[in-house]
């Protein structure tokens, strides 16, 4: 196959299959089977896709064989290759949990048409080669990720949503506010290119000024600290699939957004603009473990530890070593797997138990020791508890933190480790441990759903795989921290001799 098609397949795959999903928007099973199958396409491709990448170094396609820095490009380094493949995993997983989760009615308003929207969104973020391509994929699955959001138009659902498309909104305006500044200053709309001349740039407070306008827009759209309040206001108040699929991807793609054009673009003030992301990522660490610990409704709790993890991953980025980076990625790579797959557990717990409000939960250890067993490793996963995934992840991050002198950051790192745990023993205790409450709250009866465990225990097993067999994963983030630090290659790769 043609390298320069395989790069946008993971784009054109759910786009065809969403414009077919909405022509078939009254026939249920086939929007079934096309979710599965569309979904599963993708996966393959970016399979694909990252083994060539890895292969054969970063890759790009020229649309409508315009050289870059005149046309738009598609690029395809590792960051953007392990981004694509994780959404694919992820959407995929979506697509075979909603088999049995998702509503006909919800159907028929277009539930499977906005999820490919939506992933072709998150892909075109993750590999196109242009800033405002850039703005017009999140634009893309802001859109679609609205819609879903506000499918089934409850009271909870639209206060949530108002909170989400508002700060969401002040967020594209500062990032085109930001582009438009930017293309004043250089002229240029392609990264690689930016990047070559904003070296030559004579103003560095303008470029430190622009440089904090993307940093605000994207740290909105990650939902680290202080504009995050949006996530615990709405990603408790969706189906249970919807809530999974945003927990996984949407706030990384404002995290890669923000990996890409701060080794790419902003590399010249880096002792200020890394210096202002290391608090972020602290404070963010911090007001997001606080708030979960003071929750008792499952989801809200999850969404809480979305923020608390993001800092992690900020972390990385802002230490801005060999080895922070490799942690920042590796850190990525766990988190997305582990909070989809608590998301998707905690809507099991709900069908079984009734309720997402730990107070009226009990007694699911003993009646589905399972679906137990299937909550443990993601959520001693998100603690690091070792062998899982998520304690090497941390330990990079700590280790790394530790040689730069970073101390005061190790320590809140450490420390909302350890809050973290507690959130998850607290939801053990309360929903799995203690006997059931008394009146046991009417749940639907016989409740067996082989999709849902497979679902639930691939993910699992993938966790515990990433823990197992942590090295090769850790030389996959290295490799791509490595192309990270050296942004000549993705210059070279994307200008050629245009440079």
């Amino acid at each position: 196959m043609d390298m320069s098609v395989l790069i946008a397949l993971p784009v054109i795959i759910p786009l065809i299959i969403g414009a077919l999903s909405l022509v078939a928007l009254n026939n249920h099973g086939v929007q079934r089977i096309l979710g599965v199958l569309g979904t599963a396409a993708v996966l393959v491709a970016a399979i694909v896709l990252l083994w060539q990448t890895w292969l054969n170094g970063i890759k790009v396609l020229e649309v409508g064989s315009w050289p870059a820095p005149f046309g738009i490009v598609l690029v395809s380094d590792l960051l953007g290759a392990i981004m694509v493949l994780l959404a694919a995993i992820t959407g995929f997983a979506t697509a075979v949990y909603s088999l049995k989760t998702v509503r006909k009615r919800f159907e028929r308003f277009g539930y499977y048409p906005l999820l490919h929207l939506l992933l072709a969104g998150v892909n075109g973020a993750f590999l196109t080669g242009d800033i405002f391509n850039l703005y017009v994929w999140f634009e893309v699955l802001l859109v679609a990720s609205f819609a879903l959001l506000i499918q089934g138009g409850e009271r909870a659902q639209m206060e949530g949503a108002i909170k989400y498309v508002t700060l969401n909104l002040l967020s594209s305006a500062l990032f085109l506010t930001a582009i438009g500044l930017l293309y004043g200053l250089v002229g240029s709309l392609n990264m690689a290119d930016i990047a070559v001349r904003l070296q030559q740039v004579e103003d560095p407070k303008m470029v430190t000024l622009v440089a904090m306008l993307f940093l605000i827009a994207f740290s909105i759209k990650a939902a680290a600290f202080p504009l995050f309040f949006w996530l615990p206001a709405s990603y408790h108040t969706p189906q249970v699939a919807v809530s999974a699929v945003f927990a996984g991807l949407l706030t990384k793609v404002g995290v890669y957004a923000l990996y890409r054009v701060f080794t790419l673009m902003f590399t010249g003030e880096v002792d200020f603009t890394h210096q202002i992301l290391l608090w972020m990522a602290v404070f963010t660490m911090l007001t997001g473990v606080l708030g979960a610990a003071s929750q008792y409704e499952v989801r809200r709790i999850l969404s809480f530890h979305i923020i608390s993890q993001i800092g992690y991953m900020m972390l990385g980025l802002a230490l801005f070593t060999p080895l922070a980076l490799i942690g920042g990625v590796f850190y990525i790579m766990h988190h997305i797997i582990v909070k989809a797959n608590l998301f998707f557990v905690a809507g099991m717990m709900y069908r079984l138990g009734g309720s997402f409000e730990l107070k009226q939960l009990g007694g699911l250890y003993k009646k589905h020791p399972g679906l137990a067993l299937l909550f443990m490793i993601p959520a001693f996963s998100l603690a690091g508890v070792p062998p899982l995934s998520g304690f090497f992840a941390k330990f990079i991050l700590i280790k790394a933190g530790v040689e730069a002198q970073a101390w005061w950051a190790v320590a809140i790192a450490l420390f909302v480790g350890l809050f973290t745990l507690f959130s998850m023993i607290k939801i053990w205790n309360e929903a799995f441990w203690k006997k059931a409450p008394e009146p046991a709250i009417e749940v639907p009866a016989p409740y067996r759903n082989t999709a849902l465990y497979w679902t639930t225990g691939l993910l699992a097993a993938m966790t515990v795989a990433i823990g197992i067999f942590a090295q090769p994963i850790y030389v996959l983030a290295e490799t791509a921290a490595q192309q990270l630090l050296e942004p000549q290659r993705y210059i070279e790769a994307v200008l050629g001799g245009a440079k």
